[in-house]
Order: C-alpha cells, then sequence, then structure tokens
C-alpha cells in the first residue's frame, strides 16, 4: 500500500452494490484480514499508520451499519409480535438480548446498543451519518447520545446540528472535549431539564461492586455530588490524623479500612460479620493442590487466599463445611431433583454454585433467578439439569415469544438457547475441580 490515503477498496473486493451485503461477504473479510501478515501491504511506517486509521474507519462504520441493523430488526419483530396479537407493551421484549447474542455481549450491553440504535435513527441525524460514515467511535455517539437524553426532540435534533453538523469538527474532537460542547449546547437549549436531569440522577444513587486484578474488588458508589464530595473528604481527615499519630499505613489503606469498618460497624476490617461461600478442591483445602477456589459472587481466588479465609474462620469457631459430590470425569455437580415448581434451597444453592454468574452466554452479570430451562408451564422438571441460574433481565427477555431453552447432551451441564431469529447459541457451565467442598462463615474479605 502506499504512503498516501488508505482506501478499503484496497484491502477488500468491493465490486458490489452495498444493499447486496450479506453476513457471507463480511465474514470473507474477516478471513481476509486474518491472513495478513505483519506488515503486508504496507511499504513504511506511513503505509502502516494509514492502514491503522483505515481499519478505525472501518471498525466505526461497521457500528454504524449494526446500529441502523439492530433497529429494522427492532421494527421487524414488532410488527410480527403486533401480527400475534401481543400486547403493544410487550412487543419489543427479547429483541435487545437477541441484539446482545450477535454481538457477543450482556443483555445489558444489547439494551444499550439497541437503546443508542434508536436515537440515532430518530433524534440524532447528523451523529448518525458520522458513524456510519466512520468519523466517530461508537462510544463518542454514545457520548452525543447520552448528554442529550434530558431534551425534547427538537432540542434534541438542534444540539445534533450545531454539535455534529460539521463532520470535520467533530472528528477532531476528544472524548472530554465532545462531552463539554454538547453539554455546553443542550443547557443552551433548556436549561429546566438539567434540573430535572440531576433530581432522576439522585434518585438512582447506587452502590455497586465489580472484579478487579490481583483478586481485590472494585466497591463504587453513584452518590450525589455534596455527599460524594462529604464521604471522601470525612475519610481524608481521618487518614491524615491517623497517620499524623504514627499509623504505619498509607493514605489510602487507612482510607479503605476504615470505610469497611464504618459501614459494617466492625473495629477491624478483617472480622466481617457476611456469610459467604468458597467452593473448593478438598486438597486444596489441605495444601496438597494449588487449584484455584471459587468464591461466590466474584470468581476464581488463589488457593493460598481460599485457606487463609478458611483457617481465618475455622479460629473463629465459624466455618461450616459441606461436601458437594461431583461426577468421576466430568466434573459435574449432582444433586437430587424436586417435584417443586420452586427450587429447594439445597438444589437452588447448588445451581448457583454450579453456574456461578448468569449463562447466559457472554453475559456474566449475577445470578439473580433461578430459572427453568424447560419452562415449569411446559412441564419441564424442577431438576439441577434443568435449572439455570440468570440475571433479572434475562430471565425477563427469555420470556419473549420465540425464545426457546433446553438442556442438552455434554460433559458437563449445557443448555441449548434458540433465539427468535433461529441462531443458536450454547452455554456450559463452568468447569468444576475433582472434589468440592462448600465453606461457609460470617467474614468476607473479597466479596
Amino acid at each position: 500500500m502506499s504512503a498516501g490515503p488508505c482506501k478499503l477498496e484496497h484491502m477488500f473486493d468491493l465490486g458490489m452494490p452495498a444493499t447486496a451485503l450479506d453476513a457471507g461477504r463480511v465474514r470473507d473479510w474477516v478471513t481476509q484480514l486474518a491472513e495478513v501478515a505483519d506488515g503486508q501491504g504496507a511499504a513504511d511506517d506511513r503505509g502502516r499508520v494509514d492502514l491503522i486509521a483505515a481499519l478505525e474507519e472501518l471498525k466505526c462504520a461497521a457500528e454504524g451499519l449494526q446500529a441502523d441493523l439492530a433497529v429494522a430488526v427492532d421494527g421487524s419483530m414488532r410488527r410480527r409480535a403486533a401480527e400475534h396479537g401481543i400486547p403493544a407493551a410487550q412487543q419489543g421484549q427479547g429483541v435487545a438480548a437477541e441484539i446482545a447474542l450477535a454481538r457477543r455481549e450482556s443483555l445489558h450491553r444489547g439494551q444499550q446498543h439497541l437503546g443508542l440504535a434508536k436515537v440515532l435513527a430518530g433524534e440524532l441525524p447528523f451523529t448518525r451519518d458520522a458513524l456510519r460514515a466512520g468519523r466517530i467511535t461508537e462510544w463518542r455517539a454514545t457520548i452525543i447520545a447520552r448528554e442529550t437524553g434530558c431534551l425534547s426532540r427538537a432540542d434534541r435534533l438542534e444540539v445534533d446540528r450545531r454539535v455534529a453538523g460539521d463532520p470535520d469538527s467533530l472528528e477532531a474532537m476528544g472524548d472530554r472535549e465532545l462531552a463539554g460542547a454538547v453539554r455546553r449546547e443542550a443547557y443552551t437549549m433548556d436549561a429546566a431539564a438539567w434540573v430535572t436531569r440531576r433530581r432522576i440522577a439522585e434518585s438512582e444513587r447506587r452502590v455497586t461492586l465489580r472484579p478487579a486484578p490481583d483478586v481485590m474488588s472494585r466497591l463504587g458508589a453513584e452518590l450525589p455530588v455534596a455527599q460524594g464530595v462529604a464521604v471522601l473528604k470525612s475519610l481524608r481527615e481521618h487518614a491524615d490524623s491517623l497517620r499524623s499519630a504514627g499509623d504505619p499505613r498509607s493514605r489510602q489503606q487507612v482510607m479503605a479500612d476504615t470505610l469497611v469498618a464504618r459501614i459494617l460497624g466492625t473495629e477491624a476490617a478483617t472480622r466481617l460479620p457476611v456469610a459467604v461461600h468458597v467452593v473448593v478442591a478438598d486438597d486444596v483445602l489441605f495444601g496438597t493442590h494449588d487449584e484455584a477456589a471459587h468464591l461466590d459472587g466474584y470468581g476464581p481466588i488463589p488457593a493460598e487466599l481460599a485457606r487463609e479465609l478458611t483457617a481465618v474462620a475455622t479460629d473463629d469457631s465459624l466455618a461450616q463445611l459441606r461436601r458437594l459430590y461431583v461426577t468421576p470425569g466430568t466434573g459435574d455437580l449432582v444433586a437430587a431433583d424436586s417435584r417443586s415448581r420452586r427450587f429447594p434451597d439445597g438444589l437452588a444453592q447448588l445451581i448457583r454454585l454450579r453456574d456461578q454468574t448468569c449463562r447466559t452466554p457472554w453475559c456474566d452479570a449475577p445470578i439473580r433467578h433461578l430459572d427453568h430451562a424447560h419452562d415449569a408451564a411446559e412441564l419441564g422438571p424442577t431438576s439441577q439439569a434443568n435449572g439455570q441460574g440468570l440475571c433479572e433481565a434475562c430471565n425477563h427477555a427469555k420470556q419473549a415469544p420465540g425464545w426457546r431453552a433446553r438442556p442438552g447432551p455434554g460433559a458437563r451441564h449445557l443448555i441449548e438457547i434458540t433465539s427468535p431469529s433461529g441462531r443458536t447459541y450454547h452455554s456450559t457451565a463452568p468447569p468444576s475441580p475433582r472434589h468440592r467442598i462448600d465453606v461457609r462463615w460470617p467474614v468476607v474479605l473479597v466479596a
């Protein structure tokens, strides 16, 4: 490739009208890209960088087309639902899940993608055009949609024209610069809407937990700004006071320990009155093997930490051990079935420990519902084989017409999912240790 501007036609055979584009042709492009050797087609660094830039344009344009296709799928599925007499309020159920599975992402992300796509199609035409042309990323389109969400449709269209009407200027903006420009224009159009937006945001205050590297966790809180500043100031002042008195911990360590102690009402951050489950192989617990354990609500933890947590609980006479048996060779957890429509506590706990997170492919949200893969209303049994752990959103999406889930054969527990479009996906339970022990105690260090 020359050092001049990179054209996508140089990479692909695009000798066909856009209306004839199909999944097979796009997969051919993917194959072509996968077969390109490092630096092939670029004589020098200028050519390589041009190719990087062209590929970025391709990614952005592809995301723009994905958005338009998502809107088309939503409209088609809604029309089909209306033809079958489904109430209007339920006609879009399950569409975001279909989009999420196709994009190999969680239902939450699918909802975001579909919501953005609808806004771009109906209220942000200039932003949509910039995305379709590869001038901005999907994230920058999201910024514009997010910062104009409090406006009327007419005001939103005007802000879109002012900010995204000049694609050259739009393309040159960074994320923070773009967000600031949209906020200023939105405030100019409707200051009162910003007051409403603040009140809505305050009503949606929340606390979240996310896994972090090195067996840590990120506890986050979205609070009204005054409360957030006050909390941080209090923690800093307390940490500075202890450090000035000779506390050897760093300022950040003192702040973290103080946060835990104050919330849980304990004197030390290592004695926490909360029950958790650690699932660990017995030979790991006894120190003869170093296979990772599983902390319910978090994920894999090192064997050393599992033994440490168990030792702390045992020393305080708080540990309760219960064996969970697995099938030799497959590692599939075993439990008795039930004739009840509701999963009894023991079976429910087993399914939660087996599945660990939501069983929908690419959704790693915490389990909120225990679901019959083959619906109980259709005489699906209340059993370990027919049970699956789902997040609330995925369980509701599964109720939309056209979705089908059934247990399937496999070395480990498998669920076969068929979406309304006819695509099939498989969800296999995470691997289990050879012998698992359920350790429960009212002590939490990471959970």
